[in-house]
Parts: C-alpha cells; structure tokens; sequence
C-alpha cells in the first residue's frame, strides 16, 4: 500500500480538478426542473400518455389479484418485485423514467462535479492500493449513465495517471430499456455492440474513450478482480419486507385482495409468523415497526466478499438511516405522495436504507465507513475547489447561475445534502488499526477520500 499524507492528498485533489475539463456548459438545472424540498427525492412529472398508464397498471392489478386468489396474500417484497421490475409489465422495465422528462430526478443529473468526484475518489482508492494494473469499473443500477459518464470522463482525463492500468467497465442493469440509454450516452450506439440477450453477457462493446464495456443482469455475473463498486440510488428500489411487532411477536405485513372491493388491494397482518419474520428480524431491534431488504443484504454480502478476496472498494450514496427509521415504504407521482396500492405500476416505489443492516450484512469482512450525509462527503472531497474552478473558466452569467443552483440542490441540508448518505465498503487493510498506530507511531493511514475531514 502507498501511503499518502493528508497534505498531499489535498495537494492531488487540486491538481485533479484543474486537470478535469472546464466544460460546464454540458448539464445544468434549467429553468424547468426547480424542485421544491419535499420534491427531491424522487421527483416525479407526468410524461407517459396517461391511457397507456392505466392499462399498465390494470395489467399489474389483475396479474396480483390472481396471484394472490391462487397462492393467498403477498409479501410487500414480493409486490414492489412485480409493479417495479416484471419482465411483461414492470415500472423500470420499459421505460426511462429519469431525468427532467422523467419521473425522478438524481443528484448525476443535476450536476457533473457530482460523478466528476466520484471519479476521483476511485482514483484515490486505486493510488491508496498501491496502483494496481488492472481495476474493474462496476455501476449497479446506472440509471441513464450520466455518473458513469462523468466517472470516465475523469480517467480520461487523469490518461497520465493511469496510463500504466487497464480499466474495464461492467454495468448491472436489468432494464432494457434504460441500458440502450446508456449504451447511446457511453458508447458509439448499440450499432456498435455485440448483443446475445440469453448470455450473462447481454450487451459489450467499447466505450467513447476506448474501454471495454459489458451489460449484465446480476452481480454474479460480473468478473471477479479488483474493482470499484458504485451504487447510487439502487438499494432504495429493492424490495423490502415489512415487519410490526405484536403481542404475539413479530408479524409480516403482507398485501391482499380488499374484500370490501375487489379490485382493490389492502395492507394486512399474517396470523401468525412466517418465513421471513422468523430470519430476517435482529433480536436486538427494539423498533415496533422494521423494514428489512434481504435482497440488499445479499448483494452486500457478495460485496464483501468480492473486496476481501480481489481487492478494491464499494461506494454507496442513497437516503437512508443508521437502524432508526421505521414505516418509510412510499410512492411518488406527479410531484406528490402516492398511495403505494393504488394504480400499480404509474407511480415509483422507495424505502429508506437500513444502512445499519448492510453493516451487518458484510459479517465483519470489510471496514465500512458512514453512512455521513452527502453535504459532507462532498464538502470533503473538494467540491468547493471544483466549483470555483468551473466558475474561473467561465464568464456567462447564466452558466454561473446554473452551477450555482446545482451546487445548491445537491449540498444544501433543506435539499439533497442531508437527506442522502454515503456509506463505504473497504478491504480491512485499508485502515490501519489504533493498535498499530500506537505500536508504530511513524505510520499514518493514508486518508479515505470524502470520509476524512480535509480543511481545503
């Protein structure tokens, strides 16, 4: 491992954003996507025709009411795995729902020194390990690729830095529809890509700057060796189960047919304890409500294992809590709260995540670091410096304003800068324990970009 000096981790942020491309006139907020702070997290406009909706979301509603009149009532979980992601009529499945034409907008989209530093931070990691010759860039969840975008952007223009490394991209992606977004933004079009729909492979080519790229469907199938995990706003969509404690003990919340009309569904208790309330709850919970993602579970576990046993790291950014919150399962469309049953499959389903639990889930393989609030992640890896040199290189006023206006949306606490967590998995040798520092007191830990507070 190399290590680095505060001082001259500091120094190397500098250098870097001085040496990223002052183009700041490629994506801004304009004048019609200012959202208000209730609106943030998942802001929503109406864009699909609205009669195609409505056949949507009555496919979806028959498709559950005959499941459950055959099986009995479902689990939350299994209810946001059919409006969100089935293959014939799901939410994500066939439509691009980011964006300002979209459903949602994310902080990427917002503003580019956003994954302009998250590129950077996966240079810090790559430099901290001793500059490997090889690192797998891997996005879960990526959206449009807007963050992959500025991501590369960044190595590529850092090309001296790592000249000497070959970088490959992978992409976790099940949504066909949002992967050709993403192979039209990252790439010279699908045209250009080999595509095998039944491979775990699905799609691969190269990207605009020369790497390889490839699209898959599970983590699992993504080449082991040292990477850089990136996870932005992709556990919150995994489906949760919903748990209230009762006198009897902890109980499923489950989803069934409303009897009182039947074409629409309500939220009822099991009468007794079921599968996933007997494995899933920590005895140690003392919340009388609990919603738990085993599927993010899962997914950080194979994290884990993946950074003990190839190196690298995993770099989380969501909303979400430390094991405090309890009923944050919502819906959201056209700009307001929506009813999570009504019209299923028109409207985007979230829950907070328990970062408290993904801590858990890594079993003590890695080290992880926050959940710190995105405010401050930022703040500490130079966002201040960025801007000021995007500003320098600028003299419209316009352009001024909307980096101003970006830079407020994403860092202001009342906006996105508290609400949003950054949450990092890293290989135990990363951090140096206290134990060793006392042993050797000539030996520093070189600082963990975004989770060490740098005074710029």
């Amino acid at each position: 491992m190399v290590p680095l000096n505060s001082t001259s981790f500091l120094l190397g942020l500098r250098c870097f954003s001085k040496r990223i491309s002052n183009d700041s006139s490629r994506r801004h907020l304009s004048g019609s996507v200012k959202l208000c702070a209730g609106q943030l997290m998942r802001w929503c406009s109406r864009t699909s025709n609205t009669t195609k909706e409505h056949d949507n979301s009555s496919l979806i509603l028959k498709h559950l009411i005959a499941k459950i009149k055959s099986t009995g009532p479902i689990s939350v979980a299994e209810y946001m795995r059919e409006v969100l992601t089935n293959p014939f009529t799901g939410y994500y499945y066939h439509r691009d729902a980011l964006g300002a034409q979209g459903d949602f907008i994310t902080s990427p989209e917002i503003s580019q020194i956003f994954g302009e530093l998250l590129g950077i931070w996966c240079v810090s990691e790559w430099m901290a390990a001793g500059k490997p010759k090889a690192f797998h860039l891997v996005e879960l969840g990526p959206g449009r690729g807007t963050l992959a975008s500025d991501v590369l952007r960044v190595f590529n223009q850092l090309g001296s830095v790592l000249r000497a490394c070959e970088i490959s991209v992978h992409l976790v992606e099940v949504s066909p529809k949002l992967s050709e977004t993403q192979a039209r933004l990252l790439t010279e079009g699908e045209n250009c890509l080999m595509h095998d729909p039944t491979a775990a492979v699905y799609k691969s080519g190269v990207t605009k700057t020369g790497l390889p790229i490839s699209w898959y469907k599970d983590l699992q199938d993504v080449p082991k060796g040292f990477a850089f995990y990136l996870a932005h706003e992709f556990f919150d969509v995994l489906p949760i189960h919903k748990f209230q404690k009762t006198k009897q003990g902890w109980r499923e919340i489950l989803i069934d047919i409303d009897p009182q009309s039947p074409e629409k569904l309500r939220f009822v208790l099991a009468p007794s304890a079921t599968f996933a309330s007997k494995t899933l709850i920590q005895r140690d919970d003392e919340r009388d409500h609990v919603e738990i993602c085993a599927e993010a579970g899962v997914i950080i576990h194979r994290l884990a294992g993946r950074i003990t046993e190839d190196g690298g790291a995993a770099l989380i950014a969501d909303y979400g809590h430390n094991g405090t919150k309890t009923d944050t399962f919502r819906g959201f469309r056209g700009h307001q709260l929506h009813d999570v049953l009504t019209a299923p499959g028109t409207a985007d389903l979230t829950a907070d995540v328990d970062f408290r639990y993904l801590r858990q889930m890594t079993r003590g393989k890695v080290t992880t670091l926050g959940p710190i609030s995105q405010r401050e992640f930022l703040k500490n890896m130079g966002i201040d410096v960025r801007l000021q040199v995007l500003m320098k290189h600028t003299s419209d006023a316009t352009t001024h304003r909307n980096l101003i206006e970006a830079y407020d949306m994403i860092m202001n606490p009342e906006k996105m800068g508290k609400r949003f967590k950054f949450f990092a998995l890293l290989p135990q040798s990363r951090v140096i324990s206290q134990e060793a520092k006392l042993e050797k007191r000539s030996s520093t830990a070189s600082p963990i970009a975004g989770f060490s507070e740098l005074q710029l």
